[in-house]
């Protein structure tokens, strides 16, 4: 009975449960089948397919951030004016086209404009569908639901992966331009789900609109964008700092780092939903956030002993320092979705949810090149640093949170109504 029971608790925390939570889940998963098998295959596509050198390629991808970094407030203030849904599925729609002509795409300015109004449409759409979510669902059913979309996610990278590498051993032109197209009816298919979602009514518009742009000076919810997006550095320390450290510290194989990241994608679908209950309030987030970050800083702190080991033991001081980032992950980001929930006011969500993104942004510019120069080129030391970072951030963002939970939110009209999706 007591393993019965186990594996029913599993499952409930894998399968969501039927109704608006599953459909979400649902297309989160049939989306990132594409985003999945463009991400494993897009280096190659790149440089095979429309014959780009490596520089250029890095180039482009780097412009398209800027762009990214720079719209993604007065792009996420799109989802106020014409309503979450919409956005999204202009965005997913927008996304299959430009993806239909990469085949078509003739050298640098080309590639660079396709990649330039991707990041745009992607700075608009991603705070649409986390808008959407927040306003369709009760406030309790928030996270958890968020947590649902980001198991089903990996779920659908993993298929991605896995279709990406069946294009890579065909290693054609022919199989590359198919892989973009079938990508663009991916995303056909998801825009499909999307207006097959409940549809959500209005929000009342604040009497005095705000700029686009006013959200930056809410001081106290900026400095919360700026703490926890500075959290979501375990990305970078997982994906490139790690592995980089694996390769010229340690006398592990080479092979560990696609164990560690298939380590990743399971523990992400089987915990995610799990780890992210008592976030869905301000308060409850805000300590979720710090739990992370004292993970994060723990892991500064067992990755190096990789280093001074031989064998067998390096690879289980990987696999325990992977873990431990692993969790700070799945936590810090229930964290993250508990305080988009609950601090942006109703009828400014989609500027807010722009803006919080800022932070993670901010995290992408400045953490690869910095937890790099500190983890790796210093021999190991830096670590120490590293973690005292991740403590200081963590002590702060408590109250950071109170703060500007004691503050008024610039237009905020009156406080949030539960919304009721109209079917």
């Amino acid at each position: 009975m007591g393993a019965r029971e186990t594996i029913r608790t599993a499952v409930r925390n894998v399968v969501p449960p039927a109704g608006l939570t599953r459909a979400l889940a649902v297309q989160a998963m049939v989306y990132a089948v594409g985003s999945g098998l463009f991400h494993a295959g897009s280096a190659v596509f790149f440089t095979r397919a429309l014959g780009l050198s490596a520089a250029q390629v890095g180039l482009g991808l780097s412009i398209a951030a800027g762009v990214s970094l720079l719209g993604t407030v007065p792009l996420g203030g799109l989802t106020d004016r014409y309503g979450p849904q919409r956005v999204w599925i202009v965005g997913l729609v927008l996304n299959a086209a430009l993806f239909a002509t990469y085949p078509f795409v003739g050298g640098f300015a080309g590639f660079l404009a396709v990649v330039v109004a991707l990041a745009a449409v992607e700075a608009a759409s991603g705070v649409a569908v986390q808008v959407y979510s927040i306003n369709a669902l009760p406030p309790e059913e928030r996270v958890t639901a968020m947590a649902y979309q980001r198991s089903s996610l990996n779920v659908g990278f993993g298929l991605g992966a896995v279709i990406s590498g069946l294009v890579l051993a065909v290693d054609t032109i022919e199989a590359y331009r198919g892989m973009v197209w079938f990508i663009s009816m991916v995303f056909l298919v998801t825009a499909l789900f999307v207006r097959r979602l409940p549809r959500l009514p209005q929000v009342a518009r604040p009497t005095e609109p705000m700029s686009r742009l006013a959200v930056l000076r809410d001081r106290p919810f900026m400095a919360v964008s700026l703490l926890s997006g500075l959290l979501t550095a375990h990305q970078t320390l997982y994906l490139t700092v790690m592995p980089l450290w694996i390769l010229t510290h340690t006398d592990a194989p080479k092979t560990i780092i696609a164990g560690l990241v298939l380590l990743n994608t399971v523990l992400i679908v089987l915990l995610q939903v799990r780890v992210s209950r008592g976030a869905d309030t301000a308060s409850g987030a805000a300590r979720a956030s710090r739990r992370g970050a004292l993970l994060i800083a723990l892991f500064c702190l067992v990755l190096p002993i990789s280093g001074l080991t031989r064998g067998a033991l390096t690879v289980v001081v990987l696999v325990a320092a992977a873990t431990v980032l692993i969790l700070a992950e799945l936590i810090e980001s229930a964290g993250a979705w508990g305080l988009t929930a609950t601090l942006p006011p109703a009828d400014q969500r989609g500027a807010y949810v722009g803006a919080f993104r800022l932070g993670s942004q901010v995290q992408y510019l400045i953490a690869p090149v910095g937890l790099t120069a500190l983890g790796v080129t210093t021999g190991g030391w830096g670590w120490i640093p590293a973690a005292a970072i991740f403590v200081l951030v963590g002590l702060a963002i408590v109250p950071v949170v109170g703060w500007a939970g004691r503050t008024p939110r610039l237009g905020a009209a009156a406080p949030e109504r539960t919304m009721t999706p109209v079917p």
